[in-house]
Order: C-alpha cells, then sequence, then structure tokens
C-alpha cells in the first residue's frame, strides 16, 4: 500500500515495535484443574468507536492464564473479522469491567507509553489510511474479511511525536463530544416524536368513527410490464418507507406487475406485521410491483400522512396476525382482509392537525441528523489530514 508523503519528524513504523499485540482464548478450549468463570468480551462487544457492555458473557478460565488473557485500561481493541466496511476498527479499552478477558476473536493491542499513545492509535486505525491497510491486507469472502496477529503486526503507523499524537487525539475527542451530543440529541427528538405520535393517535381514534380500511382505500391494479422488465418497488420494514428494488437476477415475464403512483399507500404481503407500509414517493413514479406488494387509492376524506402514521405504528401492525394466513415464516395478509378490518377514524380536519404535528418534528429531526451527518463527514476528512500529517498541529513546548 502507497503511504502517504510524510513530514520530516515523522516516521512509519510497523506496530509490533510499538507494542505487544496480545492473542485471546479460545472458547471451548480445555480447561483442567479448578477453573474460574470471568467475563470476558466477544466480537459483538466491540464495535466501532466504543465498546457495547450490554450482554457480557462469561468463560471458564484456569487461574493461572487469567493474567495472560486478561485486558488492561489503555489497550486498544481489535477484531479479527468481521464485515469488510468494519476491518480496521480500534477501540480503546477502559477498564470497564476488572478482571475482563478476551476472546481469540479479538486482539488486545498494549502500546508502550513511551512511544504510542492508545488514542492516537484508535485513530489511524479508523482512518482511511489504515482502513485501507486493512482492506488490502485482509483474507477476504463474500462481504466478509479477516486478519491475523501478523497482518495486525504490520500495521506501518505514521508516527509524530507524543505531544502532537497527544494533541492531535485531543482535537478528534472535540469531534466525538460534539458528534456524541448530537446523536444523543436525535435520539431523543426520535424518541419524543414517537411518543408524541402514540398520544395523538390514540386520543384521536377514541372519538373515532368505527369504519373498515376499504371504505376509503381501493386497490390498484393497472397493468404495467413483466418481472423480466419492470422497474420494481420494494417496501422497507418498520416504516421506514418505498424504494427501488436492487434486483441482480432477472425476474420472471410470467409474472405480472402493476404500475404505482406517487402517493398510494404500498404494502408487503409478506411483511405486513413487520411494519412494510409506505406511502409512494414522486421518485418511484413510473415503477411497479407484483401482486405481493399491493398498492391502493386512498378517498380524498382521509391525510395519507396521518394514514401512513396510524399504520405505522407498532402498537398497529403487530396487533393484526388474526388476519394473517399460511405458515408461520410465510404468513401473509391479503388485501381482502385489510380492506374489511376495522378503524375509528378522527374528522379529516383531526388528521390534517396531527400530519402537520408531526411533520414539523420529522423536519426538526431531518435538521439534527444532517448536523450530525455533516459533523461525522467532517471529522472523517480532519482525520485523513491531521492523522497522515498533512495538516500539522500547534504543539506547545515544555
Amino acid at each position: 500500500m502507497r503511504s502517504p508523503e510524510l513530514p520530516k519528524d515523522w516516521r512509519k513504523v510497523p506496530l509490533s515495535l510499538l507494542s505487544d499485540v496480545q492473542t485471546g482464548l479460545a472458547k471451548g478450549k480445555r480447561v483442567n484443574g479448578s477453573p474460574i468463570s470471568l467475563p470476558y468480551l466477544r466480537v459483538a462487544n466491540v464495535q466501532d468507536g466504543y465498546v457495547d457492555l450490554s450482554v457480557i458473557k462469561e468463560i471458564a478460565v484456569e487461574q493461572a492464564e487469567v493474567e495472560r488473557y486478561s485486558l488492561r485500561d489503555g489497550d486498544v481493541l481489535f477484531t479479527e473479522g468481521g464485515d469488510f466496511d468494519k476491518l480496521g476498527r480500534g477501540t480503546v479499552w477502559q477498564g470497564q469491567i476488572t478482571p475482563c478477558l478476551h476472546q481469540n476473536h479479538i486482539f488486545a493491542v498494549r502500546p508502550k507509553a513511551s512511544l504510542l499513545l492508545p488514542e492516537f492509535l484508535a485513530y489511524q486505525a479508523a482512518s482511511g489510511y489504515g482502513r485501507r491497510y486493512f482492506q488490502l491486507s485482509s483474507k477476504q469472502s463474500t462481504n466478509l474479511a479477516s486478519i491475523n496477529s501478523t497482518q495486525l503486526k504490520e500495521f506501518p503507523v505514521l508516527l509524530p511525536s507524543l505531544p502532537e499524537q497527544r494533541k492531535i487525539a485531543e482535537i478528534l475527542r472535540t469531534w466525538d463530544e460534539a458528534i456524541e451530543a448530537a446523536t444523543k440529541l436525535a435520539t431523543a427528538l426520535n424518541a419524543r416524536r414517537e411518543a408524541l405520535r402514540t398520544k395523538l393517535i390514540t386520543e384521536a381514534v377514541l372519538g373515532g368513527r368505527p369504519t373498515v380500511f376499504g371504505e376509503f382505500l381501493t386497490e390498484s391494479r393497472i397493468l404495467g410490464s413483466d418481472g423480466a422488465s419492470a422497474r420494481k418497488i420494494t417496501v422497507k420494514l418498520y416504516g421506514k418507507g418505498a424504494v427501488p428494488k436492487s434486483d441482480k437476477r432477472d425476474g420472471s415475464t410470467k409474472t405480472r406487475y402493476y404500475r404505482r403512483s406517487p402517493g398510494q399507500l404500498i404494502y408487503s404481503k409478506l411483511d405486513f406485521l413487520n411494519g412494510a407500509f409506505a406511502l409512494v414517493p414522486e421518485s418511484l413514479r413510473g415503477y411497479e410491483s407484483s401482486l405481493d406488494l399491493p398498492a391502493f387509492d386512498i378517498s380524498e376524506h382521509v391525510n395519507p400522512k396521518w394514514l401512513i402514521e396510524y399504520l405505522t405504528r407498532p402498537a398497529y401492525y403487530t396487533a393484526q396476525l388474526h388476519l394473517a394466513r399460511g405458515q408461520r415464516k410465510a404468513r401473509r395478509i391479503a388485501p381482502d382482509d385489510f380492506l374489511a378490518s376495522p378503524v375509528k377514524l378522527p374528522q379529516r380536519d383531526r388528521q390534517d392537525e396531527i400530519a402537520e404535528v408531526l411533520a414539523v418534528a420529522d423536519r426538526e429531526i431531518a435538521l439534527r441528523e444532517t448536523e450530525l451527518d455533516t459533523l461525522t463527514r467532517q471529522k472523517r476528512g480532519l482525520m485523513q489530514k491531521l492523522l497522515t500529517g498533512e495538516w500539522r498541529v500547534k504543539v506547545e513546548e515544555n
């Protein structure tokens, strides 16, 4: 891998000369004597930039080997393998659990304090430079990749002085804190919106008029093309919208497809119980679906935004098992059964009010998520510049 041109006072040094690389404990290893059971980290615990301690398991180990496989505060954790785009993620262990071991699919890199800061190593491994190294060095299969301890030890660290490492880590930590704050805010806004939706719709339907969906929905069956030539729609789970289907295989010419129009309600028969509902967006004008994804024209007496909010609530779609036909893994809900099912319909002006309140909440969430995306992209660019020496930082002299 071609390295960037380094400043004169930077060096390129193999990781093995800057740290000790510790391999982990194999699960199922035969244990002699009187073993003890201790917490240990699995691959699932090591995420991109943080450690997930929500589920911690224990493993049996001989007392004499506890020190050998124990993590220490400041170890940088690397996973042996996983998704191709997640290779090279380094996470600093901060001694959250003591003692804590690690399995053999996790490497614990212990930097030498006089040469390399753990945070600096973690940032450089996660940068574009680091990820390229691990991706090019890895053994790859379909969507998965793995590295071994030799490849990890050979990672060419771009090494400035300790004070400069410290300053770079300090700057990037500031961005991390801003990203964390923005993430928490977006999460809180989403939770508040969900609570607001539940409250507004629950209150509205209490005074709603009893009817059935078929009163204001009409199934659309405008014949289109076939499975071999149709531009196809797919509906995402949990109310996440309708998108073009990326179908690499040619469909059958025997399967009939039907044209869908913007503003129609569409759902997946197979994933009705998983909230696969959407309004067809303008961007999918001219796209088609088979009868497995039925679509409906919505009466002018019903606000489409209100309707999709009603249908994509877990409280609604998880309670419709009685409409399903078929075996457990192939349960489908047919249009006729859906259209005949009951609903309490609020007045149109009340629907409009709810739709507008939730639209305002959506705009605020979108704004915060855009800010979060901007921060993340800016940090990525900053990492590339700072961690390769292209941009220098001012280091205060002692």
